[in-house]
């Protein structure tokens, strides 16, 4: 027999198998920090992905409404009754307020655009990792067009009383209530904390009528009143009872009692038309045992407020408005008010968002900013350039 000479079977020696163990560490070590590095950015564009998506969406509700500010108010706006003082913004029917001390300012003025500098935190709260100690609120009042209450009559028993039955307005076959809403609280309907303005109207006097040109509408008085309960199906009956929570429905001078009490014609007529005032603001839920990120809400005149984008840090305003006495602009103002400018001649809302990223990854997380300027196109104007000189309405 022959055996093999085991000096013919040669393999790796421990020094080859040492340098090659520690060449596939190396690239392993390559191949995770590759995957490493990959994830990151996959996170961090993601993150940013998410935040941006979240911030367009509460910016582009801002947006809508405050370019509908003052779309269908009396122009320059109204003065609401104050016997009771000032009437309160953001509050809704249980009591709570959402923005701090916020109330009608300029002895209860209302126009369409009230700012709310360094009140915009529910409760005053404080905002973990914002960069700004001021955050704003901003409450844009308009007529609401979706839902118009011109095909429902609104009668007051009494001239006075606080209380309406509503119908169905009648009219003849050629009366346009086609598409018109027929239930007052149908989806989108009024609710209890609705803002309704109503227009007392004389129709059969003024000048077209006394000329024998036909006849022409002449505004008698202007109301504002809160909704306090609705009852009934049709006819349906409204009250508008004081004290409300809004604090709107107040007695004496541009009250709905006095504005009823001016309807004493036989031609006079009562329009009624639903408000929105949308007031923006941020909120930090009540801790529940989890991380609690602060979130931009809305809230419609006394209504419950909602959320409307998470994770939102910082939120504040600024304000183009026209110098009512030199005929100037005056750029971004943080409060018109302070700097002594006319609310109702704000021409142009300047709006700056943060946000931070669903995810809080330590050093990868992912804040940003978003900034963007609605024109007003329903505020009042001042025209500075004009041949007789500066022309504000």
């Amino acid at each position: 027999m022959t055996l093999r000479n085991p000096k013919s079977q040669r393999g790796f020696t421990l020094l080859e198998l040492m340098i090659a163990s520690v060449i596939g560490l190396i690239m392993m070590a390559a191949m995770t920090t590759l995957f490493r590095q990959a994830s990151n950015v996959a996170f961090t564009v993601t993150q940013r992905a998410e935040t941006q998506q979240n911030m367009r969406s509460g910016i582009e509700l801002m947006t809508k409404d405050i370019s509908l500010a003052g779309a269908g108010l009396p122009t320059g706006g109204f003065q609401l009754p104050n016997a009771l003082g000032n009437s309160r913004i953001a509050c809704n029917q249980g009591g709570t307020c959402y923005v701090p001390g916020a109330v009608y300012p300029n002895g209860n003025y209302l126009t369409g655009i009230i700012p709310g500098f360094g009140n915009g935190v529910q409760g005053g709260a404080l905002i973990p990792n914002a960069p700004a100690a001021v955050n704003d609120s901003i409450t844009s009042i308009y007529s609401d067009y979706n839902f118009p209450l011109s095909n429902f009559k609104f009668t007051f028993a009494g001239g006075v009383s606080t209380t309406a039955t509503v119908t169905l307005n009648t009219c003849p076959a050629a009366c346009p209530t086609a598409g018109l809403p027929t239930n007052i609280l149908a989806p989108g309907g009024l609710n209890v904390g609705d803002l309704i303005l109503f227009n007392v109207q004389n129709a059969g006097t003024g000048v077209g009528a006394a000329n024998g040109q036909g006849t022409s509408s002449v505004q008698i008085a202007t109301a504002v009143a809160e909704i306090t309960s609705i009852a009934g199906a049709g006819p349906w009956v409204v009250g508008f009872a004081s004290p409300d929570p809004l604090n709107i429905n107040q007695t004496g001078a541009n009250s709905l009692a006095s504005a009823l009490t001016a309807a004493t014609g036989a031609n006079d007529t009562i329009s009624a038309n639903r408000l929105f005032a949308v007031t923006y603001f941020l909120q930090v839920p009540p801790a529940g045992g989890t991380v609690q990120t602060p979130r931009l809400m809305r809230q419609v005149n006394g209504l419950t407020a909602v959320p409307v984008a998470d994770n939102i840090l910082n939120l504040q305003f600024s304000y183009d408005v026209i110098n009512s006495v030199a005929g100037t602009l005056d750029a971004n103002q943080a409060n018109p008010l302070l700097a002594g400018d006319n609310l109702a001649q704000i021409q142009k809302a300047n709006i700056l968002v943060m946000g931070q990223g669903p995810l809080s990854g330590g050093t990868r997380s992912q804040s940003m900013y978003l900034q963007t300027s609605v024109s007003a196109g329903n505020m009042s104007f001042c025209n500075s350039l004009s041949n007789s000189g500066k022309v504000c309405q």
